[in-house]
């Protein structure tokens, strides 16, 4: 179950500096909100694939399972109800703010990990 695959580790990486980048540098409306939680699903998954080996569908359901469980905590105000507000690294990771549109962003990453684990003809 536990591996490594140097592609998708590699491919994590430069995923994660990416958001990085668009977390520090981008202000606007469509990139950073959404086009951003389209792409940590994706990053989420490929970092996971990089050391599980699990069959894609269940990873990625996995994945997306969890991101739906982080904006459901947003909606119920996890960060507060923890008391961890004046915690800037919890109140980036779990976020504050919940959005509808995020849970369709974190699906539309899901199809994308879908349409390629298909298209790569893996199991799915």
């Amino acid at each position: 179950m536990i591996t490594f695959n140097r592609h998708y580790f590699l491919a994590s990486m430069v995923l994660f500096v990416i958001l990085v980048g668009i977390a520090m540098f981008v202000r606007d409306s469509f990139v950073r909100p959404f086009l951003g939680d389209v792409l940590v699903v994706i990053w989420m998954y490929i970092f996971l694939a990089a050391f599980l080996s699990v069959r894609p569908l269940v990873l990625s359901l996995f994945v997306l399972a969890f991101a739906y469980c982080v904006e459901i905590g947003q909606y119920f105000r996890l960060v507060d109800v923890l008391g961890l507000q004046s915690n800037k690294i919890a109140s980036i990771v779990i976020g504050s703010t919940f959005d509808w549109l995020d849970l369709l962003a974190y699906t539309l990453g899901w199809g994308v990990i879908w349409l390629f684990q298909k298209q790569q003809g893996e199991e799915i």
